[in-house]
């Protein structure tokens, strides 16, 4: 999934890389290929998970106070609408990526939460191709689609409580070319950590 992030598969290229507002066109080209940016950044060790949420709360306390907060709100909200999904952690050079997913493949997963300085996100990863008559979805790649989440300094808008989101957070859970299992239990893996990062609050 993931990084400027590294990338979900080769296939999910969109074409050639925009700039956006909320860099999100970037985040959908760079989810191609996680292979290639876990080699160049290392592939920590397997951790229990214990460990995999202590290393996660530490990425998250990099950002502003109420970034952190809204996305551990969100985190949890993600957690009940996708039960028993594999969560996969990416602590990338320009934001932190979380991906949810049925299996431990990256080309698989179906959502990811991706956090630039100042910005929450919720990325449909399978999402070109979903009805979308209240034109809520964002994004003109082949392969991703955005709903923003969060703005530093913005209310919270409550977007995880929009029935219309929620509607296309379960058509694109019906969709998904691989289901999350019904019996699934919730794993969280730490997939990959940029020894060099840009800074995780805005700057000014």
């Amino acid at each position: 999934m993931w990084g400027q992030p590294p990338r979900l598969s080769t296939r999910a290229q969109p074409g050639p890389r925009q700039r956006t507002p909320e860099g999100i066109a970037r985040f959908e080209v760079d989810m191609a290929a996680p292979r290639r940016r876990t080699r160049a950044i290392g592939k920590p060790p397997a951790a229990p998970e214990s460990d995999a949420a202590t290393q996660l709360d530490s990425f998250l306390a990099k950002y502003d106070p109420q970034v952190e907060a809204f996305a551990r709100r969100a985190l949890a909200k993600m957690r009940k609408l996708v039960k028993g999904a594999i969560e996969m952690v990416y602590d990338n050079y320009n934001w932190l990526v979380i991906g949810f997913s049925p299996t431990e493949r990256p080309s698989e997963a179906i959502f990811s939460i991706v956090m630039p300085p100042g910005r929450v996100t919720l990325c449909f990863l399978q999402g070109a191709g979903l009805p979308d008559p209240a034109k809520r979805l964002q994004g003109t790649g082949h392969v991703v689609r955005n709903v923003r989440l969060y703005d530093l300094g913005h209310p919270d808008a409550k977007v995880l409580d929009d029935p219309e989101v929620l509607s296309l957070i379960n058509v694109a859970l019906n969709r998904a070319k691989v289901p999350v299992p019904a019996d699934a239990r919730r794993k969280l893996i730490i997939k990959s950590i940029s020894a060099k990062q840009r800074p995780r609050r805005p700057s000014g």
